[in-house]
């Protein structure tokens, strides 16, 4: 099996999306891996950066999405009609061992997903509700993901910002996440915040199905030129050091390029739209730099 890898940080803007999609890029492109990219944020951005609107409302309207899956957990059907393996879309922007899980601007409802679990609480004549709770979000995105985890190298998991319940079963599938992050200090705050959580997730889950998952590593994008020679950089990158160690602080930095942002327009990674550039460059060196961490 591959390695599953969450990109997660409580804060949002951080560039946990951009980052996603173009390591995944990288990891196909240039070293010949068999990628999956799993949109877990409702605001799709990982799904529109690998695929247009039209083609992402095609999808959704033959139920082509992330949500049939969740569905299919929550509230099953004795014949369901479609399996993972024909929701994914394989080989997007045409790259081959490029592919893609599309999400969906609404992924559950939890309302829903908490009745389920009371109904089986009631069932098992279980007293304690978190229990339930908790044993659903350690196997919900694992389940979901078993029947495919054989045919990938890497499963990269686009999580949204804060700690919903697709988060935390994302974190508790994974072996391993990276946190990116900007050099600001609300940045450091919400690197912070996602380690204490991960600390109290696998807390909760105590030994009964251990959660190992690892941080892979910091990765910090500029967002602004001068940042680099600021004092808010310098204090903190030391907080950072202090909490975490250097180690854990990759040493590939994503610069401030515009022609990240233009990749957007054109619904496909920057290091497949403008390979040259700055960015791209950066995303290149940092995937061989996570590469040789694993």
């Amino acid at each position: 099996m591959g390695y599953v890898i969450a990109t997660a940080n409580m804060k949002g803007g951080v560039g946990k999306t951009t980052l996603t999609v173009n390591l995944a890029t990288c990891l196909a492109k240039n070293h010949g891996k068999r990628v999956l990219v799993l949109d877990l944020d409702s605001q799709i951005s990982a799904t529109l950066s690998l695929m247009s609107p039209l083609d992402f409302a095609k999808r959704r309207k033959q139920r082509l999405t992330f949500r049939y899956l969740i569905d299919e957990v929550v509230n099953p059907e004795p014949n369901a009609k479609l399996t993972i393996q024909e929701i994914i879309q394989s080989q997007v922007c045409n790259l081959p061992g490029l592919d893609l899980l599309p999400g969906d601007i609404d992924l559950y409802d939890e309302f829903v997903v908490s009745e389920m679990l009371h109904q089986q609480a009631v069932a098992l004549g279980e007293q304690d509700f978190e229990t339930i709770w908790n044993r659903f979000e350690r196997v919900l995105i694992n389940n979901i993901l078993k029947s495919v985890r054989q045919d990938y190298d890497f499963i990269l998991l686009d999580c949204a910002p804060g700690y919903n319940l697709l988060t935390r079963s994302a974190l508790a599938g994974s072996d391993f996440y990276i946190l990116p992050a900007k050099p600001e200090p609300l940045s450091v705050v919400g690197i912070q915040l996602l380690e204490r959580r991960i600390a109290q997730l696998k807390d909760s889950h105590g030994n009964e199905t251990k959660i190992d998952i690892k941080m892979l590593g910091i990765v910090f994008s500029m967002s602004n030129a001068n940042l680099l020679t600021g004092r808010y950089y310098k204090q903190v990158m030391h907080r950072v050091v202090e909490d975490f160690g250097v180690e854990k602080i990759c040493k590939t930095q994503i610069p401030v390029d515009v022609n990240v942002a233009k990749a957007v327009d054109s619904f496909m990674p920057v290091v497949l739209n403008a390979p040259q550039s700055a960015g791209s460059k950066a995303f290149f060196q940092l995937t061989q730099e996570l590469l040789q961490k694993l």
